[in-house]
């Protein structure tokens, strides 16, 4: 990468006209999903769900291209080939760790190099509905928003994965079973409650909560196709970090994947056996990060039959997409911005200053919502008690 280049991609200007032309996209974005919403979702959830399609699309594109065309990260998908025939065909239930600040953004690169990304659905707090562009749009979304609270989340995820099963086009469905991001603190806490508790101890992931996803599972009965064991790993070597900001610098990253597809006809039916078998996946996700980390290899000491990556092109159509909003946005909004500060009257200097500290505030806010350190305060108390 040239020296020109690689200045142009560290500008705070050009990281500007990144916030300005994602954050203004998505009002408009959110606006028009809040008008189908009321008003054609009443008349027909499957019109107003195909349009949305596409509105969720243009905006997860705006971040889909600063993985894969600004920073020009990889990602190397280790799946069998029988298993990849299904992918983008069928609903999936996608359980998943979570490890990294971007873990969700990998997701999202792979979902749309196989046309997916529209229907890219998953469980988050219920907090994050309440935030302009990406929580509005992941209420028009129907997106599974948990209270941490079982009682309530049961009624919840029933409710929410039977009008999802119901989608006329496949979605996949992602859930973190570890509840929040890996840290050594949380870890320690994690392995004390698996001690107590006489759970297998677990190297590399926290011990999953089992049941969000053993509440999900009824619901999902004759609709949706499989289970989708996914594991995501960096080399920790690398010397670029997978965080949004080296993203944003325009830094690549490589990203490898390992993915098995479980028919939901395999998954166990009484919950005791269904807990055991989520917690069987989070050992078998060890092995494997075990010998990647001491190996750089998926295969070499986890005992799993070695399968050889897939790359998976790049789209680009999120260039395209990136190219219509930043001349639909930026056209105007620079406009407007250099008619207030040239106006000569210091009211208009002061709101076009303004505009511009707000649209950094929350390109860095949004930012730092993914990093580690903003995660829950697992491990920061107490080892829970209450059983998982």
């Amino acid at each position: 990468m040239s020296s020109a280049l690689q200045s142009l991609k560290r500008s705070r200007l050009i990281h500007l006209l990144f916030a300005i032309t994602f954050f203004t996209s998505g009002l408009i974005v959110n606006f028009v999903q809040c008008i189908l919403y009321i008003c054609l979702r009443p008349v027909s959830k499957r019109i107003y769900r195909k349009i949305n399609w596409y509105l969720c699309a243009t905006l997860y594109a705006q971040l889909v291209f600063m993985g894969d065309w600004w920073s020009r990260s990889e990602i190397l998908v280790y799946i069998d080939k029988e298993d990849f025939k299904y992918w983008g065909k069928e609903h999936a239930y996608c359980v998943m760790n979570h490890t990294y600040e971007i873990d969700w953004l990998i997701g999202w690169m792979l979902c749309d190099r196989i046309h997916l990304l529209g229907n890219c659905k998953a469980y988050a707090k219920k907090v994050i509905k309440y935030l302009p562009v990406l929580g509005w749009a992941w209420k028009f979304s129907e997106f599974v928003f948990l209270e941490r609270s079982f009682d309530k989340d049961k009624e919840v995820i029933n409710k929410q994965i039977t009008e999802l099963a119901d989608h006329p086009d496949p979605i996949w469905l992602l859930l973190f079973p570890e509840g929040t991001r890996f840290t050594v603190e949380k870890h320690k806490a994690s392995e004390q409650f698996a001690r107590e508790k006489n759970l297998p101890q677990l190297k590399h992931h926290l011990q999953p909560r089992t049941r969000g996803f053993i509440a999900s599972l009824p619901p999902m009965r004759g609709k949706v196709a499989a289970v989708y064991d996914i594991l995501l790993a960096f080399k920790e070597d690398d010397p670029v970090k997978p965080t949004m900001t080296n993203l944003l610098f325009g830094k690549s990253v490589t990203a490898h994947m390992y993915m098995k597809r479980v028919p939901m006809d395999n998954i166990p039916t009484s919950e005791t056996e269904q807990e055991t078998f989520l917690r069987d996946m989070f050992v078998g996700k060890d092995k494997l990060k075990d010998s990647f980390v001491r190996t750089g290899d998926f295969f070499t000491l986890s005992g799993v039959e070695r399968l050889h990556p897939i790359k998976l092109n790049r789209r680009i159509h999120s260039c395209i997409n990136m190219g219509f909003w930043t001349t639909v946005v930026l056209c105007p909004m620079i406009y407007y911005l250099i008619a207030l500060f040239l106006s000569g009257k210091i009211v208009y200097v002061i709101i076009a200053v303004g505009i511009i500290i707000l649209f950094m505030g929350l390109l860095y806010k949004t930012i730092g919502m993914s990093k580690i350190s903003k995660g829950s305060s697992y491990g920061k108390e107490s080892t829970p008690k209450k059983s998982q």
